[in-house]
This record gives C-alpha cells, structure tokens and sequence, in this order.
C-alpha cells in the first residue's frame, strides 16, 4: 500500500512508521504543523507538535529512508480544535480536544488530503487494533490494556476505518516498543509521552481560559440555590472539581463539596456533596457509529467516559433524538461535553457527546 505516516515525532509515531516500511508498505511521513507560534518550544513531556517534534520527525524519517514533508493544518486546528474548546467551556461543557483532533484534524483533514494525493491509508501510532469483522472492519482496543488508546478512537467512522493502519496495536507493552525504538537508532527511544492539552504546553487551562473567555463575577450555590461562595469566571470549573471553590460557608454536615454543574447563562456554579455526582443516565444527539451500526434499537454493552476510566455495563438507546444510556451502577462525575464510547467486549461501537446526565441522587435525599 502508498501509506502516508503521521509522525508527531514521538516514539510511537517513529516505530509505527519503521514498522510500515518493515512491512514493504510505500511510506511517506509527514509532520503537522498546528500552531502559528514558529518558535514553540517543548516543555519536557508537555507540549507536543512544536520545533523539537518535527525536527525529531525529521531525524527519524531520514533513519528510515523515507521522504518526510511538514503540513501547515493550523488553520484548520485552530478553527475545529481551539475555537471549539473555547466555546464548549463557554456554554459550560468540559470538552476533550485529543477527540476533536483525532475527528477533525487526523483522520478528517488529513485523511482527505492523503487520499487526493493517491494514498491507501494515514498511519499513526495510537495504540488500537482493526479486525475484519462479519459486517466489515471493526476498532478493537489494542492488546496493551494500559496503553489502549481505542476510546479517543471512537469518533472515526467506518469510511475513515477502511484507510487507517495502527501498527503498534499488537504490541503487548510500550516498553517492547521503547526497546525496537533502540534496536532501530532512533534517537527519540526514551523521549517523555506527551500529556496535557497540547496547546496549553504550560499546563495552566485555568488562565489560558481567563484570557480568552475573561473574567466575570458569579455566584456558587448549593443544591437548593442558596449562595455558599463567589467566584470570577464560570468557565473556570469543571463537574467534579473540589479545590479551589473558597466557599464563603462550610457544608451542614462539614463535608468537601464538589462542583456538581457549571451554568453558563447565569454565571452559576452549583457545588453539592460527593454522592451527588453519582450519575444514572446520561444522553447525547451527536453521535456516530464505528463501523456497522447496531441492529437493535436497545442494547447491552459497556460504557466508558474517560481515556482511563474503567468501562462500566449499561444498556443504550437509540432513538430519533439520539443515544440514551442507563448505566447498571451509577456513573462518577460526568460532565456535558465529555465524550461517552460504547463498547461490546474489545470492539468499539461508536460514541456520542454527552449532553444531558441525570443525578443518582435527587435533590433532597
């Protein structure tokens, strides 16, 4: 196949780029571009597509013997990743922009491209596995449990399946591939995971927020509306937050309070004890399915909410308004915006974004 590799100039981009050559595949590698700031630098293990990574692409393209070229996308990341996080943080939603990146910018903006220039399929190194499946292709987690990266995976549809190669799905550990990495040359073996927002790379959300949204005088209240405390941007709080609030008031019951929803209308937070972010039913209108859709308007499966979090069993719905889960035992600390992907045992389903929860704990109880 012409394979068209993703190289953010990590470990695993390289090694599933070597592995695409390895294989006698026709690569090319490519390094995206996704911020104005020319003079970005990295920070460690936070920050990522900045001048170190593509010339720690580069480095590792020239090793393999493969052509290399730099997009510009950070047009197009600009309008669909940071715009967008902004704005969900303004309507008072916790959004997760690796997803959007992955729907809107790798395998949407890039997928096009590479398929216009005559490419069969983008590589990248996310940790996920693709099996054929009796109804077509399927997204599988990746072998290593603790590096599966399937959930930030599940808003590509089947069409972007069928031109997508994950080497490294197989892969029983990050150490093995940290390992080849040195087998190999490749001078980025031991180079730190990136983690955090990537375009916050000082990792402070809260005042790169205040810049863009500014600041606004708003009152914390607890469950039955009386105001406990006042704080200066709502956008500042996410559902399940506990430090930070400086509540004028302690709880009756002299317990923390957590952040329970975020108002962004009237500037409201609404903080409550721990057991009420036990949530029983959260739903979604956004939605898409990872490969064949489900036959059955109602059916079981397991439900994850995070990256890292553990599935949970529940029953979904489907309806002319969207998907509906019941959990079988109360979420923890969902917030509208993140994103909700179904599972059925290692395959994904598909996924939507969450829109609306329902507390296990009512009001008063």
């Amino acid at each position: 196949m012409r394979i068209l590799a993703a190289m953010s100039g990590g470990v695993d981009s390289a090694v599933a780029a070597a592995r695409a050559v390895e294989a006698g595949h026709d690569v090319v590698g490519v390094h995206l571009a996704l911020s104005r700031a020319g003079g970005t630098l990295r920070t460690g293990s936070r920050g990522c597509c900045t001048i170190e990574d593509a010339l720690d692409a580069r480095r590792a393209a020239d090793l393999l013997g493969i052509p290399f070229y730099v997009w510009d996308f950070s047009e197009r990341f600009r309008d669909d990743v940071i715009d967008d996080f902004v704005a969900e943080y303004r309507a008072g939603r916790t959004p997760n922009p690796c997803m959007r990146c992955n729907e809107k910018i790798k395998f949407a903006a890039l997928l096009e491209r590479a398929r216009e220039l005559g490419f069969d399929a983008v590589c990248t190194g996310h940790y996920a596995t693709l099996v054929d499946g009796p109804d077509g292709l399927e997204l599988h987690r990746a072998s290593d449990n603790a590096k599966d990266q399937s959930y930030v995976l599940g808003v590509l549809t089947a069409a972007q399946l069928a031109h997508t190669y994950f080497p490294l799905g197989t892969t029983p550990s990050k150490a093995l591939v940290r390992a080849e990495a040195e087998r190999r040359g490749l001078s980025v073996a031991q180079k730190p995971d990136s983690h955090d927002i990537c375009f916050i790379p000082d990792g402070d959300t809260r005042g790169w927020l205040a810049e863009k949204v500014g600041t606004a005088t708003g009152e914390i209240v607890d469950r039955t509306g009386a105001v406990v405390g006042e704080h200066e941007g709502a956008h500042a709080f996410t559902v399940g937050q506990r430090r930070g609030l400086k509540l004028g008031a302690p709880a009756p019951d002299g317990k923390p309070r957590f952040v329970l929803e975020v108002r962004p209308v009237s500037n409201t937070v609404v903080v409550g004890p721990k057991e009420a972010l036990a949530i029983a039913e959260i739903a979604g209108e956004r939605f898409s399915w990872a490969g064949a859709a489900p036959t059955a308007r109602t059916f079981a499966c397991d439900v994850q909410i995070r990256a890292h979090a553990e599935p949970v069993p529940a029953t979904a719905s489907v309806t002319a308004e969207g998907v509906r889960v019941v959990p079988d035992s109360p979420l923890d600390g969902v917030a509208p915006g993140q994103t909700a992907v179904l599972y059925v045992g290692t395959r994904v389903l598909g996924q939507f974004t969450i829109d609306t929860t329902v507390s296990a704990v009512p009001v008063g109880a």
